[in-house]
This record gives structure tokens, sequence and C-alpha cells, in this order.
């Protein structure tokens, strides 16, 4: 008996939480509710941590090179048509980098922040290819916790955002990350591409400081919200998500370009061999 209460309780809860919901959304694909977003999260993990390793452990490794090339360039593509699409819908045509609410209105320019920031959820999903392309290559040792979790929680989090927020100062990690993945896609299609190529990746070792300006600049963005005095985000507690995220990798990158570049310690050889995405930039390899 206690327990259906507390059932009950939970969805009575649920539904009046979900009438605060953006109506615009209704009708998206996974927007429903989060159960299908949940399935396929779930899915994802079982099958990267437990079926995928069982399924390749007595097969060779797939030669998925031109997959992967396909794969990382059409990423490519999609970043930076999700860039222009956040910078036409508010970045570049209005937003102040401050406090920026969210547009509940139907306005072309609301409609268009909203597909745009429902897009970007949805890419989460393709790029959860990247750690399947790892298992499928048994480059196991690539699909750490970290990998895994970064993976997973993007966009977890960003359906709550997208279903309540779609809009606003808490969209500038997207469309940042957006005009980063161009950079880190084409350098791992770059790499697909084999060998021969490989002489034209000199700015590998710019790629950590990408990093580290992208979460610095997230951080820095986001936590504007608690010096300004007026500023009547509908959510704050998505900004609080947003800085802790931020921060958490911010310190992330720092430690490992600490030790990386800072002290010289020797990184791990999948590290060290240059293995990025599932493909080596080794030329011997």
């Amino acid at each position: 008996m206690a327990l259906n209460n507390l059932t009950l309780k939970a969805v009575s809860l649920y539904d009046e939480w979900m009438k605060n919901a953006d109506p615009r959304v209704e009708g998206y694909p996974l927007m429903s509710s989060p159960l299908p977003q949940a399935i396929i999260l779930g899915s994802y993990i079982y099958f990267v941590t437990i079926l995928g390793p069982k399924f390749m452990e007595n097969r060779k490794p797939f030669e998925l090179r031109q997959i992967m090339a396909f794969y990382n360039f059409g990423v490519v593509a999609l970043s930076i048509y999700m860039a222009y699409e956040f910078l036409m819908s508010g970045w570049a045509t209005g937003y102040t980098f401050r406090c920026d609410l969210v547009d509940y209105s139907r306005s072309p320019m609301a409609l268009r922040m909203v597909r745009v920031c429902w897009l970007y959820y949805f890419s989460k999903f393709i790029e959860l290819l990247d750690t399947v392309f790892f298992i499928l290559r048994k480059k196991n040792a690539q699909v750490t916790f970290l990998h895994v979790f970064h993976h997973t929680i993007m966009p977890w989090t960003w359906w709550f955002g997208v279903k309540f927020a779609p809009g606003g100062l808490g969209t500038f990690h997207g469309l940042l990350n957006c005009i980063v993945h161009v950079i880190m896609y084409t350098y791992y299609g770059i790499c697909s591409l084999g060998p021969a190529y490989h002489k034209y990746l000199w700015w590998k070792k710019y790629m950590t400081t990408i990093q580290l300006i992208q979460f610095f600049l997230v951080t820095l963005h986001i936590e504007q919200i608690y010096f300004m005095d007026n500023c009547q985000y509908q959510y704050p507690v998505f900004m609080f998500i947003i800085w802790l995220y931020g921060f958490l990798f911010l310190i992330l990158f720092l430690h490992f370009w600490y030790n990386a570049y800072t002290k010289g310690q020797r990184l791990p050889k999948h590290v060290k061999n240059g293995i990025v995405n599932g493909i080596s930039t080794n030329k011997t390899e």
C-alpha cells in the first residue's frame, strides 16, 4: 500500500511538472517523455560495456575507415548547419551574451531556435556511434567511464532543456560545442582517410587547447547569472547544471594538460600512439 501511494505521488508530481513543458515541442520525435531516450541510452550503455565487447571477443576488428570518414565529415556538415542556425535564431541576431531569456512566442525566430535546439539534442544520439565504432574496432581502452558518461549525460540533460527551455542563454554551450565539433570531427575525418593524409594534421597539438577554451567560455558565460541582479531566466536550475558540467570538464582537461604538457608525463599507450575517435594517427599502424 505504501509503495502504491508513493507511486501515485510520483506520477502526480510528474504530471504536474509536465504541465510546464513548452507546447511548441509537442510532436517532435523523442519529446513525449524521457522514457524513449532512457531506453536508447540504457541500450547504448549495455552494448558498449557488455554486449559489444562480448560480441567482439573472438572476432577480428572491423575495418571501418570508409564508414567513419563518411560519418565524421557528416557530423562536420551537421555541426556547421547547427552553428549557423543557433547564430541566426538568436546569438547573432539579438542575443546580448548576458541575460538572454527564452522566447516562448511562436515568432519565426523563436520557432527557429526551438528547431535547432531539438536538432542539437538529436545529434547527440548520432554521436553515440563514436563509442560503437570503438567497440567494433576493438579499441576498448577508449571506452572509459568519462567517455560513456559524457555521451550519455548530454542527450539526457538536453531533453529537459528542449522540453522546458529551448532558447536563451542556456543554448550558448550548444553553439560553442557545434563550432568545436566542426574542428574536431574535421580532424577525425582526415585521420580516417588513412596515413597518406596524416601530414595535414600538424594542428593536432592544439586540440586540447581548443577544448580548454570551450569549457572555460561555457563556465564563464553561464556563471554570469549569479552576478546579475535582475536576470529573470525561467529555469535557473539549468544554469547550475551547465555550469557544473562545464567546470567539471574544464578541471579534467586542465589536469590532462598539466600532466601531458607541463610535467611531461608519459601518456597511456593508446593515447601516446595518437588514437583519436577510434582512428590511430600513428602512421605505422
